[in-house]
């Protein structure tokens, strides 16, 4: 049993895939509305985020997600995590939204006009953002708070090095950094320094023209985001006793994704330094956590662009290139 505010039609515009594969095989088309379970709310998507996870999840890779996913194809059709919208009706279970409420946070099948999501994945979305900025905040920005955080404890004066860090993730994690005291270099590629600059970071390195393991300069933490580099390289640019937090990578193999990540677990019970891993929670609690700093100013979303439902093929294909600075949002 939900509570439901009225709405004119039980279908919806939604990008749906058949099978796995390239942005070849996202398409727009009409489905019907997500039914609730008595935990979630259904949102009125009023803007949706494209990462990385996407991908993920448009691919089917690494392999082993297709276990939950669905083996020979997906069993949630329409991809799309992030989400901004405006609740329009309530799981019996729902305590904290009503409907008309406008929230952010994390959905399944974002990329359409409404999205199921589970009401402790949920914030209430900060005034100071629009939709679009609201969206391309909770993967993101929850990864890069957590991984500096609960897994790299960051601490005010710490030298904070940050790979990849004119993507999604990096993007927040440049200012999250800034934000907690510590001294940030950012490596990105030579187009995107002026970006990396703009965040706050204290110092740039193009990936192209040097490498960051070979200067004077050693870190406390080092959030790896998608460099893949070696893990004799991350260990030669941490302080004796740094910490690197491996957050991303596409080259981990394409059973697991997480090759690098398992051995340098299996490394770091040897050495002085730490070498980790994590999985990002998505909780309300950060989200709530997030709209502080961006309320106060300390954190501001990065936009490369606003896409529309029938542009995000060619979005998601800009992604997979390279060729995105910060967010893409998606306008719904």
């Amino acid at each position: 049993m939900s509570t439901t505010a009225p709405t004119s039609t039980t279908t919806m515009r939604a990008i749906v895939q058949d099978t796995y594969g390239s942005a070849d095989q996202l398409r727009l088309g009409r489905i019907a509305r997500p039914e609730i379970a008595d935990d979630e709310v259904l949102v009125r998507v009023h803007a949706a985020g494209l990462d990385r996870g996407t991908w993920h999840l448009m691919t089917g890779r690494p392999y082993v997600m297709r276990l939950f996913m669905g083996m020979r194809g997906p069993r949630q059709p329409v991809i799309g995590i992030d989400v901004a919208g405006t609740v329009v009706a309530l799981g019996s279970a729902v305590r904290r939204f009503s409907p008309g409420d406008e929230v952010f946070g994390i959905a399944r099948g974002s990329f359409a006009e409404y999205a199921a999501a589970r009401e402790d994945k949920l914030a209430r979305k900060p005034a100071e953002l629009t939709w679009e900025q609201a969206a391309v905040v909770p993967v993101s920005a929850l990864t890069a708070v957590q991984a500096l955080t609960d897994v790299g404890h960051v601490e005010a004066g710490h030298q904070v090095l940050v790979i990849g860090a004119s993507g999604g993730v990096g993007s927040y994690a440049v200012q999250l950094a800034k934000a907690f005291g510590a001294e940030v270099t950012g490596v990105c590629s030579r187009a995107k320094l002026d970006l990396v600059r703009s965040l706050g970071a204290d110092h740039v390195i193009d990936y192209t023209q040097e490498d960051f393991a070979a200067g004077t300069r050693r870190y406390d933490l080092i959030l790896d985001i998608g460099g893949n580099p070696s893990l004799s390289r991350l260990r030669r640019a941490l302080t004796p006793r740094g910490t690197a937090v491996i957050v991303g990578g596409e080259n981990g193999g394409q059973l697991t994704g997480m090759s690098r990540q398992l051995r340098a677990l299996a490394l770091s019970p040897f050495l002085r330094q730490r070498l980790t891993m994590f999985v990002c929670k998505q909780t309300a609690a950060d989200l709530e956590r997030l709209t502080e700093l961006i309320v106060t100013g300390k954190v501001t979303p990065s936009i490369d662009r606003v896409a529309s439902l029938e542009q995000v093929p060619d979005a998601m294909r800009d992604l997979d290139a390279g060729k995105v600075r910060g967010k893409i949002a998606v306008n719904v």
